[in-house]
Parts: C-alpha cells; structure tokens; sequence
C-alpha cells in the first residue's frame, strides 16, 4: 500500500441503495457516478429501479448498468444483490448507502411494528449492506463507504420524521464510526453524510414554496439543499481523493447545524 492507500482499478463499480423514488437523491447520486467513470449497481426494493438502470444506461452507453430489486434488511435478499454484483460488474470500490424511510409517528402514539420497521431498514439494511460491500474491498484492499444519516439524528425529530427515525439514522452514525475503525486496516474508508432539508419527497410529499420558505428559516444560506448537491459530496467521498477522510461526519445542510 503506498502512503495514500491503494490505487483504484480502472474499471471499477459504485453500489448505489435508495434509487427507486424518481425524486430521491439515490437517482441523483448513481447519475453522478457514472458521469465519473463508475459502472454502477442501483438497487431498491421499489421494482421502479428497473425502469432507472435501463434509462441510466441510455444515458451512459459505455458503462455497465445493473438494477436490482432488494429488500436491503433481509440477509437472503442482500446476499442475492451481492452476487449478480459480483457477477455482472467489475470490482466493487464504492458503497453509497442511502436507502432509508421516514416515520411520522410520535413516540407517545409509536408502535413495535413500526420502531422495528424503520431500524430494520435504516440500521440494520445499512449494516447488511456495508458487511456484503466490506467483504469484497477487504479482498481488493481499498474501498469507500458513505452511510446517510441525517440532521434529524442531532434534532431527534423534524419537521415530518419523528423518534423512531431519529433513532434509526443515530444507529447509522454509530455504524460508520465502528465501520472506519474496523475496516481501516483494509484500505476502506467509511464516512457519513447528514443532510439538513433537501428537496424531495421523503417529507410527506413535493416541498411546496411555503414549506421551502419555513424549513430555510434557520439555514444560513437562505434555502433549502439540491438533491445533485448531496450526489457531489458523495462523489468525491468515494473518491481517491478522500483517502484521508476516515469515521468523519459531514453535515451538508447549509450550515444548519454547526459545531
């Protein structure tokens, strides 16, 4: 390994989760990737990621485009996933975890069913994801992880999502910080991004200006975030170029929440 880690293959594969919703920033995210150099791996549970992967690869004709229905919290389904990966695409050196769902239960009104649901998928779908990915960097000694948390995992709530989401995207936070100490050693960094308000749907539906106006209220730039802001933050953690960047925490949210 050379003082900046392992170099990168020349063809090389990005894993994508949370690319079903036409307005999610999974979609956004693959995108940019593949303007990049990556061959690309987009997965969801939502069957409409079929339709995305056969519009990507449109899109980029030169490189390898696989869709992949996956219920990311079920062990069986994830160890599907990973080997069509293995065998369609070449060598797999990026992880961008950003599937998720929201909750807007309060805890006072809070079920069992729904508190396992959403860390079913949030912590333990991200964990199954990064085991999967973590064995086949190891293999090939370098690799980047990006986990999604969100700003709600400080807030313990927000303006749709309520505790069992705030729980669900804390545990991510605490899998990175395990992931980068423990995968380290093998040329793999793991990070996390924290996105303050982003327009897309996962708040109950398409932002409206109102609700735009009231969620910048206490951003200091004055608006809301880009779903192509987050895919350029992402691009470069799972790039050469963040070697260094190991167990960090980015919120990318406007300045938000400072520290």
């Amino acid at each position: 390994m050379s003082e900046t880690g392992n170099p990168f293959p020349a063809e090389r594969t990005a894993v994508v989760t949370g690319c079903g919703a036409p307005a999610g920033i999974g979609r956004h995210v693959a995108r940019k990737l593949a303007s990049s150099g990556y061959n690309v791996a987009v997965i969801d549970l939502n069957p409409a990621v079929l339709d995305f992967a056969t519009e990507l690869a449109g899109e980029f004709p030169d490189k390898k485009v696989v869709g992949i229905v996956t219920d990311i919290a079920d062990d069986a389904s994830v160890k599907e996933a990973w080997e069509r990966i293995d065998a369609e695409l070449p060598q797999v050196t990026g992880l961008a975890n950003l599937a998720g769902i929201a909750c807007p239960t309060p805890l006072l009104e809070l079920t069992v069913p729904e508190f396992d649901k959403v860390m079913a998928v949030n912590a333990r779908g991200t964990m199954l994801m990064m085991q999967y990915g973590a064995r086949r960097m190891q293999k090939a000694q370098v690799g980047r992880i990006v986990n999604f948390s969100s700003i709600t995992a400080y807030d313990g709530g927000g303006t749709f999502s309520k505790i069992a989401y705030a729980a669900g995207k804390a545990a991510v936070i605490g899998l990175t910080r395990g992931g980068a100490r423990e995968l380290g050693q093998y040329g793999i960094t793991t990070n996390c991004i924290c996105p303050g308000p982003i327009d897309t749907e996962i708040m109950g539906g398409k932002l409206t200006p109102e609700r735009k106006a009231s969620m910048s209220a206490n951003v200091p730039i004055g608006r809301v975030g880009q779903p192509e802001e987050i895919a350029n933050v992402v691009d470069f953690l799972l790039s050469e170029g963040s070697s260094l960047m190991n167990g960090a925490t980015f919120n990318v949210d406007g300045g938000k929440h400072m520290k």
